[in-house]
């Protein structure tokens, strides 16, 4: 991404994988090619993320199963935290931990009071081998912790417990998308 350029201006909207799709579920893979097609995936991912209106989206919601994932999600001081992050590793996740509404686009219309931490870092490259550290707090912290459990075969459902998670299913099993 050159400078200066809008993201996802270039790129193409691809679908969405929505729960149940396995991709999901297996641990993504390493990034080693850093060419063309990875930063066409980036420029890809952020248009479907604009298109589907989210704040972040792992490599694995469009069915490519390799650590990447791209954000442009505010804090709670509404400071406008954008980029993207290859090979990301989770190196902090810390402070108070806070139960707030929480939603994915692989279960759309959903969300569920989730438990996350309120301060993360997160460490990795960008997509053209540039290390890259990336702090958040609040509700962008949320979303780095997000991103790096979609990384890892995770969705914010798992996190979810007692009545919210049998909730958060009985939705799911009733949700139009749902296969």
């Amino acid at each position: 991404m050159r400078h200066g350029s809008i993201p996802g201006a270039r790129g193409r909207v691809r679908p969405l994988t929505l729960l149940g799709d396995p991709v999901l579920r297996e641990p993504c893979r390493e990034v080693t090619d850093f060419g063309p097609g990875l930063a066409r995936l980036v420029e890809d991912m952020f248009a479907t993320m604009y298109a589907a209106r989210g704040v972040g989206l792992a490599a694995n919601q469009v069915g490519v199963p390799s650590r990447v994932f791209v954000y442009d999600c505010p804090d709670d001081e509404e400071v406008r935290h954008l980029g993207h992050v290859v090979n990301p590793r989770l190196v902090e996740a810390d402070g108070i931990v806070l139960r707030g509404p929480e939603g994915c686009l692989s279960l759309p219309g959903l969300e569920a009071g989730t438990e996350r931490y309120d301060h993360a870092v997160v460490e990795g490259v960008t997509m053209t081998g540039e290390p890259v550290t990336v702090h958040g707090t609040g509700f962008f912290a949320r979303c780095l912790q997000h991103e790096c459990d979609h990384l890892e075969g995770t969705v914010y459902a798992d996190r979810v417990t007692g009545w919210r998670h049998r909730r958060l299913m009985r939705q799911v099993a009733r949700a139009d998308w749902h296969r």
